[in-house]
């Protein structure tokens, strides 16, 4: 299962079996500017992992129907990076996730932001590199600073138009699909026949200015040339 990943986003799979824990992980990982999705037991997570190109799996070691280590073993294939969540923080539970094939091991209780900033980092692990700072003409997007500006002015885009944008720009003027777009920034619960990549798509434009930098390649997906 390759990672498939596309420089500029990244795709996240939380497999916890606390739904209340899950979704609100998975809605501030969204509001990051990941696209999350969510699975409650282990053969589900281990359906969608299989299913789709993932750069970071979130792995609860005690789940139902399939245990998260047998996931692990599963999905560990040194493409995919994977998270472990456990309630125990004994030296022995963290050497032993990790020679699952886990790539990093987080005890419980943990503060989001923690949790968030080693997603980065391992996505970052499997991600290919990418310069420091965008630069389109007079469009500037900084995703270390999480800043985009262009002719110097702030552009203030929200965590969904500024992944939006650094895709495109990542892209070096190849075309980006729709379908693409939602998978990587939305996530696989999206309905595919929704209008948000056409509605955030005009929010963007509006917030770029004249003449827009994005480019539509009718029929297959936009550009920034």
């Amino acid at each position: 299962m390759p990672a498939a990943i596309i420089s500029g986003s990244v795709r996240v799979l939380i497999v916890e079996d606390q739904e209340l824990l899950a979704n609100t992980l998975a809605k501030g990982l969204r509001h990051e500017g990941m696209a999350a999705d969510v699975a409650y037991d282990g053969r589900r997570g281990l359906e969608l992992a299989i299913a789709n190109p993932y750069d970071v799996v979130v792995l609860d070691r005690d789940l139902p129907g399939m245990r998260g280590d047998d996931v692990c073993r599963e999905i560990a294939d040194g493409t995919i990076r994977i998270l472990m969540l456990t309630a125990s923080g004994s030296l022995h539970d963290r050497v032993e996730g990790l020679n699952l094939g886990a790539d990093d091991y987080l005890p419980k209780p943990f503060a989001f932001e923690e949790l968030l900033a080693r997603i980065w980092a391992l996505a970052r692990r499997s991600a290919p590199a990418l310069p420091p700072v965008l630069c389109r003409g007079d469009l500037v997007l900084d995703p270390a600073r999480h800043v985009a500006t262009r002719a110097g002015h702030d552009l203030g885009l929200s965590p969904k138009e500024f992944t939006v944008l650094r895709l495109l720009l990542a892209a070096g003027g190849a075309v980006i699909g729709t379908d693409t777009l939602l998978e990587r920034v939305w996530g696989e619960d999206i309905d595919p026949g929704t209008n948000t990549v056409r509605v955030t798509m005009a929010t963007l434009r509006r917030k770029l200015g004249e003449p827009s930098p994005i480019e539509t390649v009718h029929g297959v997906g936009y550009r920034v040339p």
